[in-house]
């Protein structure tokens, strides 16, 4: 899969591509379905089927402090996309300049000019455009005119849920992985880098693998029994801390994975971290001795639901 970032490193050769545009946050079923229509019509007209995301956000850009969490990591939002068999991602960056640009304006100089789309699938909500002031209404209106198809996907239900990124988050903000699993049609599983921390972990007898959060999480913080992946290796059992460190005077936001009986240096490698079960929210101790012990009988907790699971043959 070819990752564009940007207008500027758009060629002659992206032109000519059926199109589908959004945040794809989550990757959900909703959006799985969508990505298997535009594969279709792609290979019918013998084009490439290309995603286009923003980052940041457009609420995460006009509403920081109030836009939802973030349920992937770009970094994992683009292994979803290429995993699902996507040619190309166009990521643009989301700005002032950006954001002013009508709708019109968006599908003449975006989709026309630049991209030279063939058709655009997008869900049955999608708006864009300064103003949120387009639809699936105007990009068939002005389909017609610059030699294009839209089509709008209906929604997608999963018993009884619509497959949406606001479910998903819902239902990860109440700690409901098994709701989220079925929305999202798999566990629900976050990606990123390991980096360096306090490494207090390792004082405490319980090394951690970081992950720093650049955006706010969807997923409730707390302690979970986890299984993780270092850069796609086998998954291993382990127990992580979801949060900002209340005890040590809070930090932003990590992931800090303790993985049963592994040690080595992690630092740089990709993690993927699947939440297996919900163990406790964050709470602050009163010590660090406190906290350690706490640590371990958090330990001990994620075990014993992992050697449950063995017991049942799961």
């Amino acid at each position: 899969m070819e990752l564009i970032r940007g207008l500027h490193n758009l060629r002659e050769r992206h032109r000519g591509c059926v199109l589908s545009i959004g945040n794809f946050d989550g990757f959900h079923l909703g959006h799985q379905a969508l990505v298997t229509r535009l594969k279709q019509h792609a290979a019918r007209v013998k084009l490439p089927a290309v995603i286009q995301i923003f980052e940041p956000t457009p609420r995460e850009f006009f509403v920081p402090s109030s836009a939802p969490g973030r349920i992937n990591s770009l970094r994992g939002k683009l292994r979803a996309l290429s995993q699902a068999g996507v040619d190309r991602v166009h990521c643009l960056r989301f700005g002032q300049q950006l954001s002013a640009w009508p709708a019109e304006r968006y599908i003449e100089d975006m989709l026309v000019a630049k991209l030279g789309v063939k058709a655009v699938l997008v869900g049955d909500d999608f708006r864009f455009g300064a103003g949120r002031g387009g639809d699936i209404s105007l990009l068939q209106r002005m389909g017609e005119k610059h030699g294009f198809v839209a089509e709008a996907m209906s929604t997608v239900e999963i018993s009884g849920m619509r497959a949406s990124s606001s479910a998903v988050r819902d239902a990860l903000a109440a700690s409901d992985l098994e709701k989220a699993a079925q929305l999202l049609g798999r566990p629900y599983r976050y990606l990123g880098r390991v980096r360096r921390g306090l490494q207090l972990g390792r004082k405490l007898n319980m090394p951690t693998a970081n992950i720093v959060f650049k955006r706010r999480p969807a997923l409730r913080m707390g302690i979970y029994a986890v299984r993780a992946r270092i850069d796609n290796g086998a998954p291993q059992n382990g127990v992580a801390n979801l949060g900002v460190r209340p005890t040590l005077g809070g930090t932003p936001c990590l992931l800090e994975t303790h993985v049963f009986g592994a040690s080595g240096d992690w630092y740089g490698k990709e993690m993927e971290v699947e939440f297996a079960r919900f163990l406790r929210p964050e709470a602050k101790f009163d010590s660090l001795d406190a906290l350690a012990a706490q640590m371990h009988k958090d330990s001990q907790d994620a075990q014993a639901h992992f050697d449950r699971l063995s017991a049942n043959g799961n």
